[in-house]
């Protein structure tokens, strides 16, 4: 059988609900810092439960490090030097306030703990796991650190791998424990905030968008729905990436993007330098999801964009 005849028969089975790996599941394993998921043997992703800091500064728990991409080149990146407080995939606020006073820098990791109070695993459909998460976001500015003004409950549903990707869900629900409590960006023109990935990034990286390429400049840029960044990030300077895509429910959707070549994380921004208030009735709540891939990212793949 000829490649083309082959890859047609794949995609009609695909196409068609059959199921090429009935064997194939993401599976956990507890290790005393956190949770390693794996499929067929090979790592997926870790998430960090417990905290984790260098000589007890940048402390920080609740992320995703390391992310794998699919041929097992690791593609995030932890404590890195320019910058010791980015975390693989993470979410986070420069400016957390309560009734005007400054409770500290979430983004930063100053005046600011984590703490991750549960989590449970539930099975979903294809032999996909789904991580549920209750943490208390606490600060020393506010009751001594005693108590925490925050209750995040986030979801993150690792799928199993398709073809040459994998799609990553992430649902962020935010509730305020107290009244009066805001957070924003950093106060400055660029504004970073909300879901980030610091990744690795190749000599010869790429962004493009629905629209075609997109420029990293100095302040945040448009690209309506989602990010993509490539280049020859895998083994052997092999061509892969992270697809980045914010949730057309989203608050501010589409929301802008703080991109860079070096030396930084990659960053859909929400809401920006100005704070917003947090409700202790109706949550705020996020979504984006992250499309792994090696090669070049397929058609298929790209259909994920709009789930």
């Amino acid at each position: 059988m000829s490649g083309k005849i082959l890859k047609s028969v794949l995609l009609i089975l695909l196409l068609t609900g059959v199921d090429l790996l009935v064997n194939a599941q993401v599976l956990v394993t507890k290790t005393t810092a956190g949770l390693l998921f794996t499929e067929n043997g090979d790592s997926v992703l870790f998430y960090q439960v417990q905290p984790k800091s260098i000589d007890g500064k940048y402390e920080r728990c609740h992320y995703i490090h390391p992310l794998w991409a699919p041929d097992g080149t690791i593609l995030t990146e932890d404590f890195p030097m320019d910058h010791l407080h980015h975390r693989g995939i993470f979410w986070a606020w420069h400016q957390i306030y309560v009734d005007g006073k400054n409770l500290g820098d979430g983004w930063e990791l100053k005046n600011f703990n984590q703490k991750v109070d549960q989590y449970k695993i539930r099975k979903v459909k294809n032999g996909s796991l789904k991580l549920i998460t209750t943490v208390e976001w606490k600060s020393p500015e506010y009751v001594s650190g005693e108590k925490p003004f925050l209750l995040e409950n986030t979801e993150i549903t690792i799928h199993r791998a398709e073809m040459n990707y994998r799609r990553i869900d992430f649902e962020i629900d935010l509730r305020a424990l107290v009244k009066g409590l805001e957070i924003g960006g950093s106060d400055d023109e660029k504004g970073y905030s909300g879901f980030s990935v610091r990744m690795k990034l190749p000599d010869d990286v790429t962004f493009t968008g629905p629209e075609g390429l997109v420029k990293p400049e100095n302040t945040a840029v448009q690209s309506p729905g989602h990010i993509n960044i490539s280049g020859s990030m895998l083994k052997n300077n092999e061509k892969g990436g992270i697809l980045i895509i914010d949730h057309p429910e989203n608050p501010g959707y589409p929301q802008r993007w703080i991109l860079r070549a070096k030396n930084s994380m990659q960053n859909a921004v929400f809401p920006g330098r100005n704070r917003i208030a947090l409700d202790m009735k109706s949550p705020l709540i996020l979504r984006y999801s992250i499309i792994v891939y090696e090669g070049e990212i397929s058609d298929i793949a790209k259909t994920e964009v709009v789930k």
